[in-house]
């Protein structure tokens, strides 16, 4: 079975180097974005798939564009049976979507029609859910509509944030497309349509997404911060600079939101409109990750100062 296999970050390496570890297919080619400028010298930097790639010695593609037919003959040439999807970052055209005689299978980070979207893992830790999963689905022209493989659940656990709960789903997904490729060679899929009415739609991660207002309660801050660490972070302002928060858990207790009421136990007692935000981890402008132990003892902050919920 020849695949073509196309993503771009971590959570689709997980996928591809289970494809070529289990030996029954043959990856013929991977498809990701163009190397873009990273870090603060902007140095142009391969995408985590491209590199999985490379160092497999299978041959990369990174069109600029997919549309009136750009990529159709690389198409023709790599002759995919399936082609596999996961994070891939760019609208697959209608003849990429027919060209295989499997169609194209997608690796989503949610339980569809659950958190359809570009930011399902973050959206449904910041709503607070209590399970998510993976979807395998065949990719039709709209947004995650397609029809379900197979759905795996994982539960979201206290101790979870964004890194923990991608590399769990990663792992599911990577699984959960091994056991249904050969289901779509046999003829013994049995695809299930999505009730559109139960959908919802998890949009990318904005910058007002970061913010932390401590008008509302400490839990919901606390499950914000986990959701974007460690990237992009939840963020306040101390003293007029940005100080990102790496790390919190929310204790019991009442205060003035946004005030620092305590610096003792290691870590920042800050009040919310219900109950208490304890920050355990830091970035400080301009500074490098620390503990708020370190942040405390290098007078960074103390008992009184006032936060600031403001871009």
């Amino acid at each position: 079975m020849r695949v073509l296999f196309m993503g771009t970050p971590d959570f689709a390496v997980v996928a591809l180097r289970a494809l070529i570890a289990h030996g029954d297919y043959e990856v013929c080619g991977v498809v990701t974005q163009p190397d873009k400028p990273s870090g603060r010298g902007y140095a142009t930097k391969a995408s985590a798939v491209k590199e999985c790639a490379l160092s497999c010695g299978i041959p990369v593609y990174q069109p600029q564009t997919l549309r009136d037919g750009a990529f159709a003959p690389a198409l023709e040439q790599l002759s995919p049976d399936v082609i596999v999807v996961a994070a891939y970052g760019k609208i697959l055209p209608s003849y990429v979507l027919h060209y295989p005689k499997y169609g194209c299978i997608n690796i989503h980070g949610s339980l569809l029609p659950r958190y359809r979207g570009a930011a399902p893992i973050q959206r449904a830790m910041l709503d607070g859910e209590a399970v998510t999963g993976v979807t395998i689905m065949q990719m039709a022209e709209g947004l995650d509509t397609g029809d379900m493989y197979k759905k795996v659940t994982v539960p979201i656990t206290e101790e979870d944030n964004f890194e923990t709960l991608h590399d769990k789903l990663a792992r599911a997904g990577a699984d959960a497309l091994l056991a249904v490729l050969p289901e779509l060679e046999a003829g013994s899929a049995h695809p299930q349509k999505q009730n559109d009415a139960l959908s919802t739609y998890a949009a990318k991660i904005e910058k007002s997404d970061c913010v932390l207002d401590f008008t509302r309660d400490a839990q919901s801050l606390e499950r914000q911060i986990r959701a974007l660490s460690p990237f992009p972070l939840a963020f306040c302002r101390l003293n007029g600079k940005l100080l990102k928060i790496t790390s919190a858990r929310w204790e019991a207790g009442t205060g003035e939101p946004g005030t620092v009421l305590s610096t003792e136990h290691d870590r920042i007692a800050i009040a919310c409109g219900d109950g208490i935000l304890a920050v355990t981890g830091v970035l400080p402008e301009g500074k490098r990750r620390m503990s708020a132990a370190d942040f405390i003892r290098g007078r960074g902050i103390a008992a009184g100062d006032r936060v600031e919920s403001t871009q």
